[in-house]
């Protein structure tokens, strides 16, 4: 005899709260500079990040949805559905781009890790089901993380 299952059949456990994480990479120049700062201001507050010529990351961004995972196919969020935002919103518009020239939100916005979370996080909250983005993590080096939740 098999003892007795103390767990109750799957179909009677609560909704399963998930997280999935979808990792890209892309390459992009920048020049950290304010228009609100004089050029010294610029020189001291970002370094040589403020090089007029710019300079050049290769960032990876991973996209992180929450929500049920569904009943039927077991799923958060479609992994291909997932993949064409992420195509859509970074890939197209910010691989091997000039993000200050080339992206007309950067015309007005300095272009730090920070506001680039931001802008991706605007584009994808548009793409992706409501409700289920949860975070954008942009690893600008090795070294440099940042973590935006749409606060």
């Amino acid at each position: 005899d098999r003892p007795s299952s103390s767990s109750p059949p799957l179909t009677d456990m609560a909704e399963r709260i998930g997280y999935i994480t979808r990792v890209q990479s892309f390459s992009a120049c920048h020049r950290l500079h304010s228009p609100d700062l004089s050029d010294e201001e610029n020189k001291k507050v970002y370094g040589k990040c403020n090089n007029p010529n710019g300079h050049g990351h290769n960032y990876k961004v991973e996209v992180t949805v929450r929500g049920k995972i569904d009943a039927e196919t077991g799923m958060v969020m479609n992994l291909t559905d997932l993949k064409r935002c992420i195509e859509d919103v970074i890939m197209t518009p910010l691989d091997h781009k000039n993000l200050d020239k080339d992206v007309p939100y950067f015309s007005t916005v300095v272009s730090t890790t920070e506001n680039l979370a931001v802008y991706i996080w605007d584009h994808m909250v548009r793409e992706v089901p409501e409700g289920l983005l949860y975070e954008i993590k942009i690893h600008e080096t090795d070294k440099n993380i940042v973590v935006y939740r749409g606060e």
